[in-house]
């Protein structure tokens, strides 16, 4: 599939990607997670059975396989 941003002759290739989620002050990290990624300008889309996914395993978030500090750039 043609990438759909404006201009970028790219296409969509699945990959597995990290995808980090902010919700209020908590951060959370997901690591291979399926994507459609632009081979070009690196456009990422993720499929809504994926978003999906990713909410149910928030609702029931138990502990998290690895931890890892978060920095602030100041």
């Amino acid at each position: 599939m043609r990438c759909s941003i404006q201009g970028c002759p790219g296409h969509y290739e699945h990959r597995e990607v990290v995808h980090t989620l902010r919700r209020g002050t908590e951060i959370f990290v997901f690591e291979r997670v399926p994507a459609e990624v632009c081979s070009v300008c690196g456009d990422t889309l993720l499929a809504p059975e994926t978003v999906r996914h990713l909410e149910a395993l928030l609702r029931g978030a138990g502990k998290p396989a690895r931890t890892a500090p978060v920095y602030e750039y100041s």
